[in-house]
């Protein structure tokens, strides 16, 4: 009885640690542009249910790599969504603005949308802390903050 209980004890202990298997890959043409971020290279945004991952290439390798589940990966080491955020973006953004900038959700709980013809969408707002223009097509995403110098693009290639 007590082997059983140990190999589940030890699945679930080294199950967090094993590698994630992405079921969509795109190829994107990543721009990052923020006061610590700098990126203008080919990319992967990988998707697996709830976890996306980011990795960035220049002149074939991997330069950075940027993973989101419960928390912020990157090749520097993990930390909460809103440091990451305080750290790289802006405190003023939510916890998941990096994940749904990378799956292509809407932002501020969908504050101001208006979706597209093309089934696309777009947000605009504007308060104290950011001056945000986020589009979201078919190829294309253009996140742009004019207040906090922030510039995301994401345009897939093929």
């Amino acid at each position: 009885m007590r082997f059983p209980f140990f190999l589940l004890v030890v699945s679930i202990v080294f199950g967090g640690c094993v590698q994630k298997h992405f079921t969509s890959k795109k190829t994107q043409i990543v721009t990052i542009k923020s006061p610590l971020l700098r990126f203008n290279d080919v990319g992967y945004i990988l998707h697996n249910g709830e976890s996306v991952e980011l990795q960035i290439y220049s002149a074939g390798a991997a330069v950075e790599r940027i993973s989101v589940n419960h928390m912020v990966c990157t090749d520097k080491g993990c930390m909460s969504k809103a440091g990451f955020n305080e750290t790289y973006l802006n405190a003023a953004y939510g916890e998941e603005f990096l994940k749904n900038i990378l799956m292509r959700r809407p932002i501020y709980n969908g504050k101001n949308l208006h979706k597209l013809p093309n089934g696309g969408f777009v947000q605009k707002i504007h308060n104290d802390y950011v001056d945000i223009v986020y589009k979201v097509e078919p190829h294309l995403l253009y996140f742009k903050d004019r207040r906090n110098r922030i510039l995301i693009k994401f345009k897939e290639i093929g």
